[in-house]
């Protein structure tokens, strides 16, 4: 099944433990700390391969974690740092925040990449802390925990031109005389369930290729059918065969299906209304398409339509001469208008000084991107290193601010994954 939608995890890894260590040797009596730092852990990144056409691994495979820095060790030797994690993607992916559906990054040259989640940085040993004041400390920084997400992604399928029409128009029929692709064809409505791509080769014409779009219906601009799921594969053509059924079989007005396709085509994306179209009259080999071909040219005039039989094949080299034509005189399908505001490994919606204080239940929570992360690195178990974190919550105000949001002595107050009893002025 062609999946051109998923919703998936990334995690960073987490940067490796910094190391409390002082230097032990026979002949020498105080050795000074030599606890080295942690390493750092893999970023998840995103990279566009040729050999990826769909997003269906990531209906079994969700979650994407990198691995963690390894720890630092005594004799001032750094942890090695994780391997990034990297995820093969088809081109024409948009990466989007699942919360929000923010664009963050548009993928569509093979080798174009995207750090989805950045790893930690590793936490500094011991040695890193000496100083004039203490040349023996006794206390270290754990790992940086790496970013983590939920990313949507959504494939829009990038093709040169895209073929349109309503249901059983002979859409596949069509790809199939005009290209090596093989889609399923049969008589009924709605054969055609997910988009096809062929590639084009006419003599003395550059290759172009086609992406066959499931048929339209009313009201597809709305989602109606699988409208959304199918309009969103027209969107990075440059040009569109906008296929009519000139027989109108099953009682179809060939005029009426071309207003209707184009009007479904304008309420849900104004430029695709504006694009390029090549008009093919159908099923020409069935009599009654004369009449059908004749309301068309009143309509577009007699230089406006094609008349084709995807059946017979006849006619079809001339559609394929002209769409070549167009194509070598239309620029190149660019990345889209949205803008792009790429993934940072901090927490959004606050500054990195910023805090925001808010009473949840019985307790208050504290969130902000360089406090989350003072509290992640710091090892609690750790009297030492306990200490440090109130001199810095002090120093930087952090308790006065507390207080101002009306945190009283007593009250439980959650940073991160740690909850603090909160007294003021004691140490």
């Amino acid at each position: 099944m062609f999946v051109d939608r998923a919703k998936i995890y990334v995690k960073g890894g987490n940067g490796g433990n910094g190391i409390v260590s002082f230097h032990r040797d026979k002949f020498v009596a105080r050795g000074g700390p030599d606890g080295g730092d942690g390493g750092r852990g893999g970023d998840v990144v995103l990279v566009v391969g040729t050999g990826k056409h769909t997003l269906h691994d990531f209906r079994y495979h969700q979650h994407l974690r990198a691995g963690r820095g390894e720890h630092g060790q005594g004799g001032n030797r750094q942890g090695r740092s994780a391997k990034d994690l990297i995820v093969q993607i088809p081109p024409g992916t948009q990466v989007r925040d699942a919360e929000t559906e923010r664009l963050l990054m548009d993928l569509t040259a093979e080798g174009q990449s995207f750090v989805a989640a950045r790893g930690g940085r590793g936490g500094r040993g011991n040695a890193r802390f000496a100083s004039s004041f203490d040349k023996a400390p006794r206390h270290a920084e754990k790992g940086e925990p790496g970013g983590e997400r939920w990313l949507l992604l959504e494939l829009k399928l990038i093709a040169d031109v895209g073929l349109i029409g309503f249901p059983n128009a002979g859409k596949s029929t069509f790809l199939s005389r005009v290209s090596a692709a093989r889609p399923k064809v049969a008589d009924y409505p709605f054969t055609t369930l997910t988009p096809n791509l062929g590639v084009v080769e006419a003599a003395g014409v550059e290759p172009f290729v086609v992406a066959d779009i499931p048929g339209l219906i009313e009201g597809a601009h709305k989602g109606l059918g699988l409208g959304h799921e199918f309009l969103r594969h027209v969107e990075r053509t440059r040009l569109l065969i906008h296929l009519v059924d000139a027989a109108g079989v099953d009682g179809r007005d060939p005029l009426s299906d071309l207003h209707q396709i184009n009007k479904e085509l304008s309420l849900y994306n104004r430029r695709l209304a504006e694009l390029p179209q090549v008009v093919v009259a159908n099923k020409m080999d069935l009599p009654q398409a004369a009449a059908g071909l004749e309301l068309l040219r009143k309509e577009l005039g007699p230089a406006g339509v094609f008349p084709v039989s995807a059946v017979t094949g006849e006619g079809l080299d001339k559609v394929l001469y002209h769409v070549a034509g167009l194509l070598r005189e239309l620029p190149a399908a660019g990345l889209t208008d949205e803008p792009l505001e790429h993934y940072l490994n901090e927490q959004e919606g606050t500054s990195a000084e910023e805090l925001v204080i808010a009473r949840e239940g019985d307790e208050f929570v504290v969130r902000g991107a360089r406090l989350e992360k003072l509290v992640a690195m710091t090892d609690f178990d750790n009297d030492v290193a306990v200490r440090r974190f109130q001199r810095i919550f002090r120093h930087r105000g952090l308790e006065k601010k507390l207080s101002a949001a009306g945190v009283s002595n007593g009250d439980t107050v959650r940073i991160g994954k740690i909850e603090f009893t909160f007294l003021q002025g004691e140490d």
